[in-house]
């Protein structure tokens, strides 16, 4: 964005704050010269106030906008949005109490796209956004956006109006975001069928993946330490670092770049992501160059569903894929250029350098302590409560909760369950017989009871005082929920051991 004046008005450009009028700019409309009402003075003092033509112009477009201004008006602020054929312009006059939103008229746009075309005569190149600020004092600020950054939701129009604004004013190079939406066509995206063919043939002409050694963390490392830092960040209330949701983390950093990865079942994973202004984007967008072959050698199932949305956008810079212990791409860039789109989880160190530093400020040692033993529990997936408030402390200062759910669904908190109290037991079983409508003739369920062994409750009807049962229903629950039916018919101390054993095998399965 280049500031012609003054800094961008505050709160021009947001959609929400101003409605879009769109209007349509294809050749055969008006003239552009301006009605009567708005000619130039007859001294021309405007061009020798303003010192510049492009300026002066800008301050009849205020002016013209403030006229139209509702009684009382302190402040306006404008966008106009426009290509060759199309354009959208939000106003919103403000009183110092409320906002009021307004619509330009036709001669105001006129003059708005022939503001774009002296700009550029002038500049060699027309802005794609112009941003006014002007107060009723007569203060003018004005702005163009050359689109260094994206525009705004409600701003950005087809890649077609883009490619027929460049037809009429060709330009050298464009942003690469801007080039890969115009230009993408597609080209990074792969659907799973396109996958399929293109391992196919990629195996059939011996086109092997680049094992990616020293290049990032072993994946188990790296999803744990990037869980680490999740955590930290929602422990803090921070919007800023990265999150996890169910088998996948994803991060976007302050500069635009970002990336995601994939947790797959087999021990499989998907990194990939951009980096904004990528240095090879910008040579096949602007140059001509052809465009990596990132997804070379790649299986069959790194296809779009795991693949950052980049690759929808044209702007996905690198992929890499876990498999059988190693990292592999194709021809996508070294880690070390990919540094800006991914979390800081080089190295351990990195990581607890981080998380002490999101505790306390300074950190001490005690801070660094805790996060070395945050880092090491969650890379073997033993994580407690306790590991994080070691680190955090207070958890009225810290959402502990947020945090323990980022390193839970990450799969690196330790599954401990906790001794299940005897009226959920009774409860639960009772739900089971009912739900599965199981006969309970003699067998009321208002007289359940509960006795307790080492890792759950066995729960029953007694046998009324007098009476023998053969088969009676026992149920055997554990503290971790599981449920199994069983009868009189087999001796309680047997079915208990068998019954202890499997929770065992279960818990150390999840370890």
């Amino acid at each position: 964005m280049s500031d012609q004046n003054k800094e961008m008005p505050d709160g021009a450009g947001k959609g929400e704050e101003a409605p879009a009028a769109d209007f349509d700019l294809r050749p055969g409309g008006d003239s552009g010269n301006p009605p009567a009402e708005y000619a130039d003075p007859a001294d021309g003092s405007a061009d020798l106030v303003e010192g510049s033509p492009d300026r002066a112009l800008a301050r009849r477009i205020a002016d013209s906008l403030g006229q139209a201004g509702p009684s009382g008006w302190q402040r306006l602020e404008a966008v106009f949005a426009l290509t060759a054929t199309t354009g959208v312009a939000q106003v919103v006059y403000f009183d110092g109490e409320r906002s009021t939103r307004g619509e330009p008229s036709v001669p105001v746009l006129n003059r708005v796209r022939e503001h774009r075309a002296l700009v550029a005569e002038l500049d060699g190149e027309p802005w794609w956004r112009l941003l006014v600020g002007f107060n009723s004092e007569g203060e003018l600020e004005v702005d163009y956006d050359f689109g260094d950054e994206p525009f705004p939701e409600g701003q950005l129009f087809e890649p077609d109006a883009y490619r027929a604004d460049l037809a009429e004013y060709p330009r050298e190079t464009l942003p690469v975001w801007l080039a890969a939406y115009v230009r993408h066509e597609n080209r990074l995206s792969r659907t799973p069928q396109e996958a399929a063919r293109q391992a196919r043939a990629d195996r059939a002409a011996e086109v092997w993946p680049v094992l990616a050694e020293n290049q990032f963390p072993d994946f188990p490392q790296m999803w744990a330490r990037w869980a680490c830092i999740s955590a930290a960040f929602v422990a803090v209330r921070s919007d800023l670092g990265p999150r996890l949701l169910p088998s996948m983390g994803w991060f976007e950093s302050s500069r635009r770049s970002g990336s995601t990865m994939y947790s797959l079942p087999g021990g499989r994973a998907v990194l990939s992501g951009g980096v904004w202004e990528s240095p090879n984007l910008d040579a096949v967008y602007n140059d001509g160059a052809d465009m990596p072959k990132v997804y070379a050698g790649a299986p069959d199932w790194v296809a779009d569903p795991v693949l950052n949305p980049r690759a929808s956008t044209g702007l996905l810079s690198f992929v890499y894929w876990w498999e059988s212990g190693r990292w592999y791409r194709g021809e996508s860039p070294d880690a070390a250029d990919c540094a800006t789109a991914v979390p800081g989880v080089w190295t351990a160190s990195t990581v607890i350098d981080m998380l002490a530093g999101l505790a306390a400020r300074p950190p001490g040692a005690e801070q660094r302590a805790a996060a070395a033993a945050l880092v090491s529990a969650a890379e073997v997936g033993v994580v407690t409560r306790e590991t994080v408030t070691s680190l955090f402390g207070d958890e009225i200062g810290f959402d502990i909760d947020g945090a323990m759910y980022q390193l839970s669904i990450a799969g690196v908190v330790a599954v401990l369950p906790q001794r299940m109290p005897e009226q959920e037991a009774v409860f639960r079983v009772c739900s089971y017989i009912e739900g599965r409508g199981l006969d309970t003739t003699g067998y009321p369920l208002d007289q359940l009871t509960a006795d307790r062994f080492a890792c759950g409750w066995m729960v029953y009807v007694p046998v009324p005082q007098g009476e023998i049962a053969i088969g009676r229903a026992i149920f055997y629950i554990a503290d971790d929920g599981v449920l199994e039916h069983s009868s009189s018919s087999v001796a309680p101390a047997t079915f208990v051991k068998s019954f202890e054993q499997r929770y065992r095998e279960r818990q150390d399965a999840r370890a």
